[in-house]
């Protein structure tokens, strides 16, 4: 039974309120630690926030949800229902991809019909798919099945499967593997995109993250009635029940370290938080350079974290119309006229190209409600070059919105521009501004495979004892599972409550405000 009594509970405060710090506030929560969540925003969810606009509702962020049980254990932990707080509905297809020629694929999770796709476009690749999907399972059930939820801090974690990591060919890109099966350029592109859902370079992204292929497979693709902001309401709300607070528009400025330990936080305020333990949903890379004091962290110096390297940013625009466009899929990948060439510009020549790859989202197409009676609610974005390329957003954003606004209208929304009554976008400036991303990056490290595993930040700090991470800079990595997972790692991190250290000598404890 836990321990009720703030003056003898310990204190974890939880920096970051997006899916990360949330859930892992819950399973804190269930460790018997009180629990203070200190979100720099007006609102909770980070890359998952929500727009209103217009009367219109936009989901900022993530809106693919996969693996929902990973959703459901966190409300399970405190003997509550899922179905209680929020509500999911299958996606079908998960994706329709457009290759602009005038033909199109859509990715589902019946076999049956996929398999009878591809024949209709490549009646050589039938079998090659199949081999694929089996190694993509073989994949998964090491990639994700064993390790997504086991922690990474240790050398000795990684050695133990690199054996299978070998064996599985993770050396080789996903684009590269996915070559070696499927001859059809079409299909290859179909097959090998889903690691920029991460963040991720297809041609240079491990083929590891293959594992996301089976993923959405083995659970399918789910879409949360309200957006995905439902989700983060339901858990803020569970909190709430819980006694846990979420305190807004509370930037962190500093985490204290006495004797090599964090024994508190320090907001813009000017307060002053103890915690025996500090978890952050924050990016590593921002944390430790603008939180943390040079000399606490050996390991973590301004000169290493400057060596990581970052993920690309995104440009989103949001839009609504006022009519529907009901032959639209939930889902669109618009594909553009290159894809390995436009890859090395975004990820390696930094260059704004003029052609773009897009990524559509119709959520009015299984949920009205996202939108005014008989219009229709949008978001779409499209891979860029980080803050690194140098661009002025400033100058760039207004042409950029109208290229893609006319790529749209040109390929799957017909006279776009003449429908539209509401838009607006964000670009790099967003994720290093609002979000706190280094170089303004969407997915915070890109998942290559010398920053995946213990290569990647590690979720329990070696600079700082009692500071955790979650979230999409930490292990496993980006993407609402990714992140979801990170919190079940850290669950293996932290003892229960009544098991950890005493408080340090003269450290005041901390009191519930």
């Amino acid at each position: 039974m836990q321990n009720t009594s703030s003056t003898k509970q310990r204190h974890a405060v939880v920096v970051g309120a997006g899916f990360g710090g949330l859930a892992a506030a819950v399973r804190l929560r269930a460790k018997g630690f009180h629990v203070t969540i200190l979100e720099a925003n007006e609102q909770p969810g980070g890359r998952a926030a929500v727009w209103q606009r217009d009367g219109f509702t936009f989901d900022a962020g993530p809106t693919v949800i996969t693996a929902p049980y990973l959703l459901e254990e966190l409300f399970a932990l405190h003997g509550k229902q899922a179905r209680d707080y929020y509500e999911l509905v299958p996606v079908d297809p998960f994706y329709r991809v457009d290759f602009g020629d005038g033909s199109s694929f859509d990715y589902v999770g019946d076999e049956e019909r996929l398999l009878q796709q591809i024949h209709a476009m490549s009646p050589g690749d039938v079998d090659g798919y199949r081999k694929l999907a089996a190694h993509a399972e073989r994949i998964f059930d090491i990639g994700y099945t064993q390790l997504a939820h086991t922690p990474f801090d240790r050398v000795r974690d990684m050695l133990r499967v690199v054996p299978d990591m070998l064996r599985l060919q993770n050396y080789k890109s996903v684009f590269g593997q996915v070559s070696e099966y499927i001859q059809d350029p079409r299909l290859r592109q179909v097959f090998s995109f889903e690691p920029l859902l991460v963040g991720g370079n297809p041609l240079d992204t491990s083929s590891i993250y293959l594992l996301i292929h089976w993923l959405e497979r083995k659970w399918g693709v789910h879409w949360a009635k309200g957006g995905t902001g439902s989700l983060v309401r339901a858990l803020a709300k569970l909190l709430d029940e819980l006694g846990c607070e979420i305190r807004y528009n509370s930037p962190v400025t500093e985490i204290e370290v006495r004797a090599g330990r964090a024994v508190a936080v320090h907001t813009s305020h000017g307060e002053r938080i103890a915690a025996d333990a500090v978890v952050c949903n924050a990016d590593p890379s921002m944390v430790y350079s603008k939180l943390i004091e040079p000399g606490r962290r050996a390991k973590h110096t301004d000169a290493r974290i400057a060596k990581v390297k970052q993920s690309m940013s995104l440009f989103v625009a949001y839009f609504g119309t006022n009519r529907t466009y009901p032959e639209l899929a939930h889902h669109t990948i618009v594909l553009g006229p290159r894809y390995q060439g436009l890859l090395q510009d975004i990820f390696d020549r930094r260059v704004l190209a003029e052609d773009m790859s897009l990524y559509l989202h119709a959520p009015t197409r299984s949920d009205p409600s996202m939108a005014p009676a008989g219009h229709e609610s949008f978001y779409v974005l499209s891979p860029i070059p980080n803050e690194l390329a140098g661009i002025d957003w400033a100058e760039q954003q207004p042409r950029y919105l109208e290229a893609v606004l006319q790529t749209l209208e040109e390929r799957c929304v017909p006279d776009l521009r003449k429908h539209l009554v509401t838009s607006f976008a964000v670009d790099t400036r967003h994720f290093a501004g609002r979000l706190q991303s280094m170089h303004g990056a969407a997915f915070g490290p890109q998942p290559t495979l010398t920053q995946s595993a213990w290569f990647r930040y590690h979720n329990r700090s070696e600079d700082v004892q009692g500071l955790y991470f979650v979230g999409a800079g930490t292990h496993p990595g980006a993407g609402v599972p990714g992140v979801l997972s990170s919190a079940k790692v850290l669950e293996q991190l932290i003892p229960q409550a009544e098991l950890l250290p005493e408080s340090a000598p003269g450290r005041p404890r901390a009191v519930p405000t």
